[in-house]
């Protein structure tokens, strides 16, 4: 599924407005990894621009993975009885245009939520003195949308890209932006972020 057009990236959705603080946050990169690919291979230039430009302002860049567990967990298993993701195989992997760098943390996880139990990244987030998030990678409307409802709990601003974020439709990808703007996140996009950053050099 293509990100949304420029003209109507973050624009479309914006009902707050506010820019990232560099010494404050982190990017989340979500499960750009080889099961995706395809839904991941629109998005793939605003992934690597969003990893570019927050590695430039010093942002840290951490990333998940998700691996299914054997047996699988219920009730990932009911829903998504055809998809398994293997620990050790190319599904489980990185994409090489993902960006990740040596010394990057990741996080592997087996549900929806990047936070979730055993994870370790609320931690990891405290222990850097995280206060924000940025959001990027797939599904938009999954992984994406329920980690990031899940910092805003936690006590995280959250920051949500809607260009370097893809899912399997349209219609899933700006319902998340939608209800991102409306309660959770501050939307944004490469050209915004690269703004953002510009106004500190």
């Amino acid at each position: 599924m293509p990100p949304p057009a420029a003209s109507s990236a973050y624009t479309r959705y914006e009902t707050r407005r506010r820019d990232p603080n560099p010494g404050a946050a982190a990017l989340l990169v979500i499960d750009v990894q080889g099961h995706f690919a395809s839904l991941t291979a629109p998005a793939m230039p605003a992934i690597a621009t969003t990893v570019a430009l927050c590695r430039g302002a010093g942002i840290p860049v951490i990333y998940t993975r998700h691996v299914d567990p054997v047996p699988r967990s219920r009730p990932l298993a009911e829903w998504w009885a055809g998809d398994h993701i293997g620990a050790g195989t190319p599904a489980a992997e990185l994409l090489p245009g993902a960006g990740r760098a040596a010394g990057d943390l990741v996080v592997e996880k087996s549900t929806y939520i990047a936070f979730a139990a055993g994870t370790g990244l609320e931690e990891a987030l405290r222990g850097m003195g995280v206060e924000e998030v940025v959001v990027a990678g797939v599904m938009t409307n999954l992984c994406c949308e329920t980690t990031a409802r899940d910092a805003f709990v936690r006590g995280f601003r959250v920051f949500f890209s809607a260009d370097a974020t893809a899912t399997a439709s349209r219609d899933l990808h700006e319902a998340t932006l939608l209800n991102m703007a409306y309660g959770f996140a501050y939307i944004v996009d490469c050209e915004r972020l690269e703004a953002a950053f510009g106004k500190d050099k």
